[in-house]
C-alpha cells in the first residue's frame, strides 16, 4: 500500500483499512486476541470478586451490615483497581502495536510484530498520559452538555497515531491531534462513528453467540470481538496519514 499523497474520502479510507486488514490478517490479529484473551481472564476474576458477596446474616443490624459491606469494598475495590489498570495498559499496547504495524505497512511496505511491540512499549508512558487527559476532557465534556464531550473525542481521535508515528509526547499529540481534523470535524466524526456501529454489532452478534458457553463464553466472545478490534487502529492509522498529507498540501489553517 502506498502512502497516500492526498486526502482521502471516506469511502477510500474504509477501503485501505479492510485492503490492509486482510492482506495482513495475521500481524492485526495475533496481538488484539492476545490483549482480549488476558483482558477476558482479568475481566473474570474481578467479576469472581463482585460476586463474592459475604452471606448477611438473617437479623443482622443496619449496622452490621453496613460494616459487612464496608470491609467487603475495602477488601475489593484495590484489586479491581489493579486488575482494571492491567487491563487498560494491554488495551493501549495491543492498539500501539496495530498502530505501529500499519504504519510501517504504509510508509516501508513490510512490519515487524516483535519491532511494533518494543517500539509501542518504550512510547507507553505518552500513551497512558495522552489517553487519561483525552479521556478526562472528554468525560467532562459529556457530563456538561454532551455535546462538547463528542467534539473532544473527535479533536483527540488521532492522539495514539500521533505518538506512535511521529514521536510526539503526550500533551504535543493532544495539539496535533486538534490541528489535523481541524476543518474535517463531521468527516472525522463520520469515520469514528462507523468504527463504533461496527464494533458494537460485532459485539452483540459475539455475545450472542457466545452465550450458551456459560461461564466459558468470555473465551469465544474474546475472539470474535478480536476480528473487528484492529478495524479502530488501522483505520485511524490510514486517517492519520490521509489528514497528513492535506495539511502538506498547503491547505488554510484553520480560523
Amino acid at each position: 500500500m502506498a502512502k497516500p499523497s492526498r486526502e482521502l474520502s471516506l469511502e477510500e479510507t474504509l477501503t485501505l483499512t479492510f485492503d490492509l486488514y486482510s492482506k495482513n490478517f495475521v500481524k492485526f490479529f495475533i496481538p488484539i486476541l492476545v490483549s482480549s484473551f488476558l483482558i477476558g481472564i482479568l475481566g473474570n476474576i474481578i467479576l469472581s470478586y463482585f460476586m463474592n458477596i459475604p452471606q448477611i446474616p438473617p437479623r443482622a443490624t443496619p449496622q452490621e451490615v453496613w460494616s459487612l459491606l464496608f470491609t467487603y469494598l475495602i477488601g475489593i475495590l484495590p484489586t479491581a483497581f489493579t486488575l482494571g489498570i492491567l487491563s487498560w495498559i494491554i488495551s493501549a499496547i495491543a492498539n500501539g502495536v496495530c498502530t505501529k504495524c500499519a504504519s510501517d505497512l504504509i510508509e516501508k511496505g513490510s512490519a515487524s510484530l516483535e519491532h511494533a511491540f518494543n517500539f509501542t512499549v518504550s512510547r507507553l508512558v505518552p500513551l497512558l498520559i495522552g489517553a487519561i487527559i483525552a479521556g478526562v476532557l472528554t468525560l467532562l465534556g459529556l457530563i456538561a452538555l454532551v455535546i462538547p464531550g463528542v467534539i473532544l473525542a473527535v479533536m483527540f481521535s488521532l492522539v495514539v497515531p500521533a505518538i506512535i508515528i511521529e514521536n510526539l509526547g503526550a500533551i504535543s499529540s493532544l495539539s496535533r491531534s486538534r490541528i489535523l481534523v481541524s476543518n474535517r470535524w463531521l468527516k472525522t466524526f463520520g469515520l469514528t462513528l462507523i468504527i463504533g456501529i461496527i464494533a458494537g454489532i460485532t459485539s452483540f452478534i459475539a455475545s450472542l453467540i457466545a452465550m450458551p458457553l456459560g461461564s466459558f463464553r468470555w473465551l469465544l466472545g474474546s475472539i470474535i470481538s478480536a476480528f473487528v478490534g484492529p478495524i479502530s487502529p488501522i483505520a485511524m492509522t490510514v486517517y492519520f496519514y490521509s489528514m497528513l498529507a492535506r495539511h502538506q498540501q498547503g491547505s488554510p489553517p484553520p480560523p
